[in-house]
């Protein structure tokens, strides 16, 4: 793979050193025109788009999601954000028998948020014991006959450590748990395989690794489930004769689609498929060997310049984001920023997520841009 030629795909790497890709995906030209299309066909269509067009635009998206992560169409369903789909699921839920939710200390705040926002459920948080990672095993001790959800990353926002997945599934079948998965740090730079990891729901977006911007996230449930999860929210979209207009009654759909609530954010939607393209083009099997490669280079770097690292003890469990300990982490990123160089921070740490669109050359100059002023 020649990927310096990908980088003429993406403006901004003409203007910045760009490693946030943890944060925001980079607007590619792919997307742009994506999204230019559909404002030509808005300008000549209005109304009749809809039917004639972009409900189509829906379809290939969606199935284009169920190809990458190895599921079925009929699994996968578009929402508004990984919060609106954990709310979906999260309402389709009994706690009366099971008032159990296991996450861990690493996930990202809304899947804790998800459960504390409801009465009678017991969030409880498993703990890190080396700061990156969290053993299966510290899982099996918190999920019990209780526990209605084992919710927990893919990869980890806070270190990019990445979770085994199958055996986390057994841990929560094993007890009669849903084993839900959040895959928005993982799809589009670790390969994704439902049917293998058997999570019962899948949560990710085109946001950040898939290169589709925001507005938009997507939802895998696994087909056998579906008859036991009915939401307790509903939209349009997901009643099964949605152009019947009919509020006299509501049937949700068969198939994933029953937790689809209102309108997708159609400009998202088209420069998901940019973005996406690219992502299926490439393949992920590639994009997690370059990144990897990337991974190894950065943290080398920082490593040799003094800098401590936050991540997994094994190359085989880190992706492309690499935690750098900094004791002034925010003024860090304002310097590097001047300089044109756009990372980000999280509390002690400076943030680096390249992609497969990055080089090593503008690694080294991250690292010495962090080397100048403020200390490790």
């Amino acid at each position: 793979m020649d990927w310096a030629a990908w980088r003429d795909e993406f403006p901004i790497l003409e203007r910045r050193t760009y490693l946030n890709s943890c944060s925001l995906g980079a607007l590619s030209r792919r997307s742009l025109a994506r999204v230019s299309i559909f404002h030509e066909q808005w300008h000549t269509y209005g109304a009749s788009a809809w039917y004639e067009l972009w409900l189509g635009a829906l379809a290939e998206l969606r199935g284009r999601v169920a190809q990458l992560v190895g599921a079925a169409e009929s699994e996968v369903a578009l929402a508004a954000s990984t919060s609106a789909a954990l709310a979906s699921i999260a309402s389709a839920l009994d706690y009366e028998a099971r008032p159990r939710v296991v996450v861990s200390e690493l996930d990202f705040p809304t899947l804790g948020y998800q459960w504390r926002a409801r009465p009678g459920v017991e969030v409880v948080r498993v703990p890190s014991e080396d700061g990156a990672t969290v053993r299966p095993d510290r899982f099996a001790e918190a999920v019990d006959e209780r526990t209605a959800v084992l919710a927990t990353s893919h990869v980890y926002y806070t270190t990019g450590a990445i979770q085994d997945l199958a055996a986390l599934a057994r841990i929560a079948h094993g007890a009669g748990a849903l084993f839900l998965v959040d895959a928005y740090q993982s799809a589009g730079q670790v390969p994704i395989d439902v049917a293998a990891t058997r999570a019962d729901v899948l949560v990710t977006g085109p946001l950040k690794w898939l290169l589709g911007g925001p507005g938009l996230a997507y939802l895998y449930v696994r087909s056998d489930r579906l008859p036991d999860l009915v939401p307790r929210t509903a939209g349009w979209f997901g009643a099964k004769r949605q152009f019947d207009f009919d509020d006299s009654r509501l049937e949700l759909r068969d198939d994933a689609r029953r937790f689809e609530m209102g309108t997708p954010a159609l400009p998202t939607v088209h420069s998901a498929l940019g973005g996406q393209s690219i992502i299926d083009e490439i393949g992920v099997p590639a994009i997690r060997a370059r990144n990897s490669a990337l991974t190894e280079h950065l943290i080398a770097r920082a490593r040799e310049a003094g800098f401590a690292v936050r991540c997994a003890a094994e190359p085989a469990a880190r992706s492309a984001i690499v935690m750098i300990r900094h004791e002034d982490p925010a003024r860090a990123v304002a310097r590097l920023g001047a300089d044109g160089i756009i990372v980000d921070w999280r509390p002690g740490h400076v943030r680096i997520s390249p992609h497969f669109y990055n080089t090593e050359a503008e690694l080294d100059r991250a690292v010495e841009g962090l080397g100048r002023g403020a200390g490790a």
